[in-house]
């Protein structure tokens, strides 16, 4: 089944409800009437509502449809509330007075509707850049028990064929703690997109072929890894050929219930994990999908700001099928 047919499958009747903090933007909005009219997902659009008002008619667009928020105009009784469950999430850092402030952006609206369980989540970022999106998400809606960063991962898919790889997108460098912890949210997405992960943790080096502190590091996050997800097919240090080539797999690590049939591939810092999805989506002709934020207590998803309405649409679908438990 096709990717994306899967995922519409996973979140039908779901009733599931998306909120777009840019909707005044005709990406945002053609994407958000399209998952309205297909019955996938419930979209709350936020903005002033004669600026939406105006982008639809200027793109012949009927948003009927849609729920439409303006955060300025929201009564002033859910105001109050959402700025008492604000101050009491943020315990002190801020002023009362700084968080009325934060309400005014729609990105720190548009998180609050998730955080309150308003909306299952949110999909932003066509305007803002990615700070703008993640930052709200680590202040309110904050990392899982356990986890201590998000990481962004893409799911490279060509044919019948689908990976995931991560970190691509996120955390500059990470230590054997950090790469742990990637791997084992990297293995909860595969799920998502009915992918049963068999993650390798990759290296220059497969099995101490090489020496040095960064095998040493992949070395102890395959250790952390497996201790703390001990049923989680997972191996490491691993080269690359050696975690997807079944003959050299077999030949450099034999035994292995990963090597050369890994789908799930956990990079060591973002350099490689971001040049690696680029040469397979460029040389390879795989489709990357993402970046998909992981780690989070709820699904929030940031948008390229050279996006379509397209990108809009699938990343909604994506973040969704995120939050079915």
């Amino acid at each position: 089944m096709d990717l994306f047919d899967s995922l519409k499958d996973k979140i039908g009747g779901q009733d599931k409800t998306i909120v777009f903090p840019e909707g005044q933007d005709p990406r945002i909005l053609g994407a958000a009437i399209r998952l309205a009219k297909d019955g996938l997902v419930k979209p709350i659009i936020l903005g002033h509502e004669a600026d939406i008002e105006k982008t639809a008619a200027d793109n012949n667009l009927d948003a009927s449809g849609v729920l439409l928020i303006d955060p300025e105009t929201y009564p002033e009784d859910k105001k109050k509330d959402m700025l008492d469950a604000l101050t009491e999430r943020r315990a002190g850092k801020n002023t009362r007075e700084q968080l009325a402030d934060w309400l005014k952006d729609v990105n720190y609206f548009g998180t609050m509707l998730v955080y309150m369980d308003q909306a299952d989540g949110m999909v932003s970022g066509a305007v803002h850049p990615t700070g703008d999106t993640v930052r709200p998400a680590l202040q309110i809606i904050k990392t899982k028990p356990g986890v201590k960063r998000i990481s962004g991962a893409f799911v490279m898919q060509k044919g019948d064929e689908r990976y995931v790889f991560a970190d691509c997108a996120i955390n500059i460098e990470l230590d054997a703690a950090g790469m742990a912890e990637v791997a084992i949210e990297s293995a909860h997405t595969a799920k998502v997109f009915d992918i049963d992960p068999k993650v390798a943790m990759l290296s220059f080096s497969t099995k101490g072929s090489a020496k040095g502190d960064m095998v040493t590091k992949v070395q102890e996050a395959t250790k952390l890894a497996n201790e703390q997800a001990p049923d989680l097919a997972l191996d490491g240090e691993l080269q690359f050929d050696a975690a997807f080539v079944p003959t050299v797999g077999a030949a450099k690590a034999p035994g292995s219930k990963v090597a050369g049939h890994a789908n799930v591939f956990v990079f060591p810092e973002l350099q490689s994990g971001n040049i690696g999805y680029k040469i397979a989506q460029r040389f390879g002709g795989f489709e990357a999908i993402g970046p998909i934020l992981q780690g989070l207590n709820k699904p929030v998803s940031d948008l390229s700001r050279g996006c379509n309405e397209e990108d809009v649409y699938k990343v909604a679908i994506i973040t969704a099928a995120q939050s079915v438990k």
